[in-house]
């Protein structure tokens, strides 16, 4: 069983009066490779900064091994941070990169300074070099090498001083997307070998499920669901958590009894249980869920409306009854066509309701923000209003 490492309790940060996290309680595993996932602005960096001890919070306390640490500046924590701008230095090689930190005396705590010996200072940096897989770049000036060899020096150079935890805050948001994939399996490797904790931020769903032991999906500065990356998509707790993570098609729905469930005046078996007879609930189809087949054949039946090519299937856009499903498929389906779909019990998953509810899942916004972009009557003025709605 994984040994708790740091915990926040009751945490609470506020910036002038507003509150970017609420009363967070959360606690990281030792070993374990974790990631804060969540939208722009919901507090997950807070989070990081706060863990780090670039940010005191306004209330409640962060432990670390059971030792509150509230006050500990971050130099004095056994936490480094890998930041989404590395902060190399351009004048120094990669070899006096990683080695900087090991260079500056170490405080005891009977106030004397000491330094590492040169042939220690050698042997961590070029086993770190190794752990990254940069061996025979120590030479290499920082200008000379690509996006992701610079990451992983930066990686090298907060892994030097051997820390017990790792922050990465958006590591990979400056990589291109077939980098980007490569780094993920890098961290993970790195991470595994190193055996350490890895807490790191993103708004990228995929490389939280890639990456992660766990994930914690945060919104609004509330933790919405923890749980293993297969969990979280297969069992979301709410709306957001379902539309956040993957592509979800959210209807509104009755639990008429356990392991049945009505959509659109229509009953489904399911495998969900637990709810009170005729409770209304929320229901997630995930769109490669959804079998194409003939009218005739369908349990539902709709009008397609948009295809769009993806390379290994195709996103059919498909009207049921005024609501607009998105339904992924190798089949191609042209627009107009009519067809039938049907579900499997283990097709459907069912949720309470929410604060959320209604707000996600329905496909024909995106259809109207597409004909608005593609409509040629609309003017600059109608442009720069909804630009300005939109902050």
């Amino acid at each position: 069983m994984s040994k708790e490492l740091i915990r926040l309790k009751n945490v609470t940060q506020k910036f002038d009066g507003e509150t970017v996290l609420d009363n967070v309680n959360i606690y990281f595993n030792d070993s374990e490779f974790l990631t804060l996932l969540g939208p722009s602005g919901c507090g997950k960096t807070t989070m990081l900064r706060i863990i780090g001890g670039f940010q005191t919070p306004t209330s409640g306390d962060v432990c670390f091994d059971g030792v509150r640490i509230n006050d500990l500046p971050p130099y004095k924590r056994k936490i480094n941070t890998v930041f989404q701008k590395y902060a190399l230095f351009p004048h120094l090689n990669v070899y006096d990169n990683v080695a900087f930190g090991l260079r500056i005396p170490k405080e005891a705590e009977d106030g004397t300074k000491t330094k590492l010996p040169k042939d220690e200072i050698d042997r961590r940096v070029r086993e770190m070099l190794d752990v990254v897989s940069l061996k025979g770049f120590e030479h290499r000036s920082i200008a000379s090498l690509s996006g992701g060899q610079q990451q992983r020096v930066a990686i090298a150079r907060a892994l030097v001083n051997r820390p017990r935890v790792l922050l990465l805050d958006e590591p990979l948001g400056a990589l291109d997307m077939r980098l980007r994939k490569d780094m993920q399996q890098e961290l993970k490797r790195i991470q595994q070998r190193l055996g350490i904790t890895f807490i790191n931020v993103t708004h990228d769903q995929e490389e939280a499920l890639a990456m992660s032991d766990t994930v914690v999906v945060i919104n609004e500065g509330v933790i919405q669901q923890i749980g293993t990356p297969e969990d979280i998509y297969n069992e979301p707790k709410n709306a957001f958590v379902a539309d956040f993570i993957g592509e979800s098609n959210i209807v509104d729905g009755i639990m008429r009894e356990d392991r049945v469930v009505e959509i659109f005046n229509r009953r489904f078996a399911c495998l969900d249980g637990g709810f009170e007879k005729d409770e209304p609930v929320d229901v997630v189809i995930r769109p490669e869920d959804v079998d194409i087949v003939s009218e005739a054949e369908g349990q539902l039946r709709g009008v397609v409306t948009s295809v769009t090519f993806k390379g290994v299937h195709y996103d059919t856009i498909v009207d049921f009854y005024g609501f607009k499903w998105l339904i992924q498929t190798t089949d191609y389906c042209p627009v107009d066509s009519h067809i039938g779909i049907r579900i499997d019990p283990d097709g459907f998953h069912v949720m309470k309701k929410s604060k959320y509810s209604g707000m996600f899942g329905d496909y024909s916004s995106y259809s109207e923000e597409y004909d608005e972009i593609n409509d040629p009557s609309r003017s600059a003025a109608e442009e720069a209003e909804g630009a300005e709605d939109e902050e």
